[in-house]
């Protein structure tokens, strides 16, 4: 699972080509909105599922992804009884963001799933199966105008992965910034945590048979 980088709404010039003039905007003016595309890729299915998330990227809206992608597909996994999860160590994902850990610890107990969180270090982002597909992504509409949230959304549908056409949705929900458990909150919940030892940082496994507690 990852977030691709925002893209600006607006006549802007992506530097790409097209077999069609396009005129477009030689300076960067202000963004008539921001789109921030959301993806979450299946190695072994080659099968992208990609969200474009109009408010500000937060833990929220992240597992708020995962759970609505659990929902469409696990019919089609009855018998995976663990996700294993690849992320990035990104600021809203991190396995010390409270809220992040939390939601996750929530999609566990309700899912009925065990969950293991594997973080790439610094600089390794690169190697997540899931920017390749950015790149394609990157190079698909790089000739395109960007002018309006459905100019992005109709524009990802059409690219191709391994000739597979994505899982395209649209997230206008409105999340907000800045949302955190408290230390002792957090401090409790770590304990209802594995975290691989020596790699603390990098591999959390979250099983909850029962909810996660935030209080004694």
């Amino acid at each position: 699972m990852d977030a691709k980088a925002t893209v600006k709404i607006g006549p802007f010039s992506r530097g790409g080509k097209s077999r069609i003039e396009v005129n477009a905007a030689d300076h960067d003016f202000a963004p008539e909105a921001t789109i921030t595309p959301v993806g979450i890729f299946l190695p072994d299915e080659d099968e992208l599922f990609l969200y474009g998330i109009t408010s500000k990227v937060t833990s929220d809206g992240l597992v708020d992804r995962l759970e609505e992608w659990w929902e469409a597909v696990k019919g089609r996994f009855s018998a995976v009884t663990r996700l294993v999860v690849n992320l990035d160590n990104g600021p809203e994902c991190h396995s010390r963001r409270t809220q992040f850990l939390f939601r996750m610890a929530l999609f566990a107990h309700h899912s009925g799933l065990s969950i293991t969180l594997a973080y790439y270090p610094p600089y390794h982002s690169k190697y997540n199966p899931v920017e390749r597909c950015w790149g394609i992504l990157e190079n698909h509409w790089n000739g395109s105008l960007l002018d309006s949230v459905e100019a992005v959304i109709e524009t990802a549908r059409t690219m191709t992965w391994k000739g597979k056409a994505p899982v395209v949705g649209l997230v206008t929900t409105v999340y907000a910034t800045g949302v955190k458990l408290t230390k002792e909150a957090m401090n409790l919940l770590e304990t209802q945590v594995q975290r691989l030892p020596h790699l603390e940082k990098w591999f959390v496994d979250l099983s909850f048979p029962t909810p996660p507690l935030l209080e004694t």
